[in-house]
């Protein structure tokens, strides 16, 4: 379980987080939601430790984790997937997908792991994770990092960002597979309906804070009405 007690945090003397107060329990899937600005980003990067906040707590399974590191966390078991993938120039897939897993691992699990994210896997296990890869390619081989990984809480920052529909479906297929899999905690932020629909609970935020939370058969239709945007466009804002 994930708790976060009164968490705030500020840039340039603006609130970004305000008073945040959540609990995530095991084997959900989670979708943050709410208008660009609303502190989604900020509130998955403090989970992550990349940020501090400037008050509150982070407790992970009874545990204060909210002064430990990036590294510390990583070790913990905690999984963050960018909304701008990390290049690794000199890095292969194969490399960064063993590191990931932290325990060996053939080529063949890499290759099945590869194929569950849509890419080609002979074509891909052996290239450098460098520039000559797309923004979709880098993406999918990143979830492809957290699948091997297998963390305690899996983090996504508007996952869809940047990649192609064809790319897209190959994402709500992994998704819909941990969903269905129920394994730990996992924590997407999106805009997109289809991501959504298949959540567990969906979290709104609006000005750093948390308007409302709920299981999404009691929240969704409220969010899509408000959207007022054309079925399957992502949400205005």
């Amino acid at each position: 379980m994930l708790v976060l007690k009164d968490l705030c945090f500020k840039r340039d003397n603006k609130k970004i987080l305000d008073n945040v107060n959540l609990t995530l329990e095991e084997n959900k899937f989670y979708v943050i939601t709410g208008k660009n600005g609303s502190g989604k980003s900020t509130l998955a990067k403090i989970i992550m430790g990349i940020l501090k906040p400037d008050s509150g707590k982070i407790i992970l399974n009874g545990k204060d984790i909210t002064e430990t590191s990036v590294t510390e966390r990583a070790k913990m078991g905690i999984g963050f997937a960018f909304q701008q993938p990390v290049k690794f120039k000199g890095i292969t897939v194969f490399d960064l997908l063993k590191i990931s897993k932290t325990k060996e691992m053939t080529r063949k699990e890499a290759c099945s792991i590869l194929s569950r994210v849509g890419l080609c896997a002979l074509e891909y296990v052996d290239r450098e994770v460098n520039a000559s890869l797309s923004g979709g390619e880098l993406k999918r081989i990143e979830i492809a990092t957290l699948i091997a990984k297998k963390p305690v809480i899996s983090i996504f920052d508007e996952p869809e960002a940047g990649i192609d529909l064809w790319s897209f479906q190959s994402l709500i297929k992994v998704f819909k597979e941990i969903e269905s899999a129920n394994l730990g905690i996992t924590l997407v932020i999106s805009h997109q309906e289809k991501i959504l629909s298949i959540a567990d609970e969906i979290i709104l935020m609006n000005e750093g804070k948390i308007i409302k939370m709920a299981q999404k058969e009691n929240i969704l239709k409220d969010i899509l009405k408000e959207d007022k945007c054309p079925k399957g466009v992502d949400f205005c804002g």
